[in-house]
């Protein structure tokens, strides 16, 4: 495909991602909004490397930013890259995959700049394990 449309492209993305924000892994079927297409680097265009799934909550409070301080050391640190990072090394579930804990500079950045523990995100992934619909495990291909 030489030029894929915008349509074809979000398509893509959200099949990649199996419907999951790939920063914070809230599935869209809990959220009950639409799933945004996030631009990883602002200005990186719109290629697949540079694309990834991300719940609004997510993407809204990363907004443009690519760095974030990270809240133990003070230090800037860049954010997730889902891209070309894997969760589980920068990232723990807490408190029965309620709350996420960021086991890195990186990970530490990323909580805290896109707010993954909010109260209202922590008490709803806390009734969405109740209801065994939290975590959604991603089949690999």
């Amino acid at each position: 495909m030489s030029d894929p449309s915008w349509k074809t492209i979000k398509e893509f993305v959200h099949n990649r991602a199996a419907g999951q924000c790939e920063y914070c892994q809230t599935c869209k079927i809990n959220i009950g909004q639409a799933m945004h297409v996030e631009h990883i680097y602002p200005a990186g265009g719109d290629h697949a490397d540079n694309l990834c799934l991300a719940c609004p909550n997510c993407n809204l409070s990363k907004a443009a930013a690519v760095t974030a301080v990270d809240p133990d050391t003070s230090e800037e640190a860049p954010l997730f890259n889902p891209r070309t990072q894997q969760w589980n090394e920068h990232f723990e579930w807490d408190d029965n995959y309620a709350v996420i804990r960021g086991i890195t500079p990186v990970g530490r950045a990323t909580v805290s700049r896109l707010k993954m523990n909010r109260p209202r995100i922590v008490l709803a992934r806390k009734r969405w394990t109740q209801a065994g619909l939290h975590p959604v495990i991603k089949v690999s291909d």
